[in-house]
């Protein structure tokens, strides 16, 4: 299954607290994820936790699902970081910064697990990662 959405980006508490850190696994935690609403989640199928694949035009990335009650259908919350910088519009328009709002895309069930940060960073760049 498959479900179409409007991506939004944004910062957050846990992001922020964390953002000196971004090896750490509270940073992971706090940025590797997608939040959707509850309609969206049942018709994926999934449940919190689960690992999905969020794709737009500009590239895809695997996180986490997890459910936000305030989000209407249709409508996915990726924190600010580098696994949204794989969807969002890279075009900075001049500004030095991408359009982090309103990125048409798609998210559907995925078997991989989420990059961590080393390894994700190494695909941006075109390396082969090994054991990262």
């Amino acid at each position: 299954m498959k479900c179409d959405v409007n991506i939004i980006t944004g910062r957050t508490i846990d992001q922020g607290a964390n953002i000196d850190n971004k090896l750490s696994s509270d940073y992971f935690n706090a940025c590797a994820r997608c939040e959707i609403g509850a309609e969206d989640l049942k018709t994926l199928g999934l449940s919190e936790g689960s690992h999905v694949k969020v794709s737009t035009e500009f590239g895809s990335v695997v996180v986490s699902i997890a459910l936000c009650d305030g989000n209407r259908r249709g409508v996915a919350f990726i924190p600010m970081g580098p696994w949204a910088n794989a969807v969002v519009n890279p075009d900075t328009h001049g500004c030095g910064m991408p359009g982090f709002k309103g990125v048409l895309g798609s998210i559907e069930p995925a078997d991989e697990k989420p990059l961590d940060l080393k390894a994700l960073m190494s695909l941006y760049r075109g390396d082969t990662y090994g054991d990262y």
